[in-house]
């Protein structure tokens, strides 16, 4: 699977985004489904198909002559991936800044994250 802190393009992205709501999905359905007829040509679309599947993000099966595409990996789990890979990069490059920014947004964003976060340090602790 792609670097999760590599970004994606905002067609990417998109296209994910819609492949995940829709499970499966050609490209001519996903040509069919744009909010402007004709916003982006097919074969722009059958292309980042093709980028995310080598990407690691679709897996796709053959039908018929074309292509189907569906998540190969969900939602959740990439955005998990992602926010572990930003996570440990800010710990790595900054220590104990990163680690006092991780606290302070907590704390700034919500008292009970404060205490979240105190929850989950002691459950890593007693493992």
């Amino acid at each position: 699977m792609v670097d999760p802190l590599d970004a994606l393009g905002p067609l990417e992205a998109e296209v994910l985004d819609l492949v995940w709501s829709l499970e499966t999905v050609s490209a001519r359905e996903l040509f069919a489904r744009q909010a402007q007829p004709g916003e982006r040509a097919y074969t722009t679309l059958m292309t980042t198909l093709d980028r995310l599947f080598k990407k690691g993000l679709l897996r796709r099966d053959k039908e018929g002559l074309a292509w189907r595409y569906a998540p190969a990996v969900t939602r959740p789990a990439f955005e998990q991936k992602r926010v572990d890979a930003l996570a440990a990069r800010i710990v790595a490059q900054h220590g104990d800044v990163g680690l006092a920014a991780f606290v302070d947004a907590a704390a700034a964003a919500d008292g009970p994250l404060l205490d979240r976060l105190e929850e989950l340090i002691r459950a890593r602790r007693s493992r």
